[in-house]
């Protein structure tokens, strides 16, 4: 699989590693251009390609990794998404904690910033470092992560591509209800590290 990414940072690159381990290939964008990432992508060796956040957009897969505070000019003038999925992983340090009834979660304001895409919500609850470790840290065991959204099948498929590179995945149910369980500050799952045992 070839999986966008739009944003360049820690976690961006820890996921890319892992993706890239697994034998797929990254499509890493940023704001600054494809120039800017020439070191990063060569850091990330085979398989790994420097884009605009255009091109990074088109992939039928779209990991969203950027700083709360950049999600609006990070979606800017992206659509129509016609039906791609669209991965947030983004933690919005200021939103609010917890969240009021009737307040959207941070991932509901994404989906808001994306028409037509099927949004799903994933990638945000562990430190970077975390995250670019082995998935399998200890033998018969994977590292846990927890994966929501709405549209069944293109939850499935982003959960099978968790556990093709060697996660084990939960699934939290709609994005209204999981993406605020995983909503960073003050979701109960935020920060949560789980192995699963076979």
């Amino acid at each position: 699989m070839r999986i966008g990414i739009i944003g360049a940072g820690n976690l961006a690159c820890a996921f890319a590693f892992r993706a890239l381990a697994a034998g797929h290939e990254v499509v890493l964008s940023n704001s600054r251009g494809p120039d800017s990432l020439r070191d990063a992508v060569a850091g990330l060796g085979a398989g790994a390609h420097a884009g605009t956040r255009y091109q990074a957009a088109l992939e039928e897969t779209v990991v969203l990794a950027v700083p709360g505070s950049r999600v609006n000019a990070a979606l800017s003038g992206l659509g129509p998404w016609d039906g791609r999925t669209l991965v947030d992983a983004t933690n919005h340090l200021g939103a609010q904690s917890p969240l009021l009834p009737g307040v959207l979660s941070t991932t509901e304001i994404v989906a808001d910033h994306a028409p037509g895409a099927n949004v799903i919500k994933s990638l945000n609850t562990l430190l970077a470092v975390t995250l670019a470790a082995r998935p399998e840290p200890l033998q018969g065991s994977r590292r846990v992560i927890f994966v929501c959204g709405n549209d069944l099948p293109s939850k499935e498929a982003f959960r099978a591509l968790l556990e093709n590179i060697g996660y084990a995945t939960i699934d939290l149910g709609g994005l209204a209800e999981g993406s605020r369980l995983q909503q960073f500050p003050g979701g109960a799952l935020a920060g949560v590290n789980l192995l699963r045992t076979s």
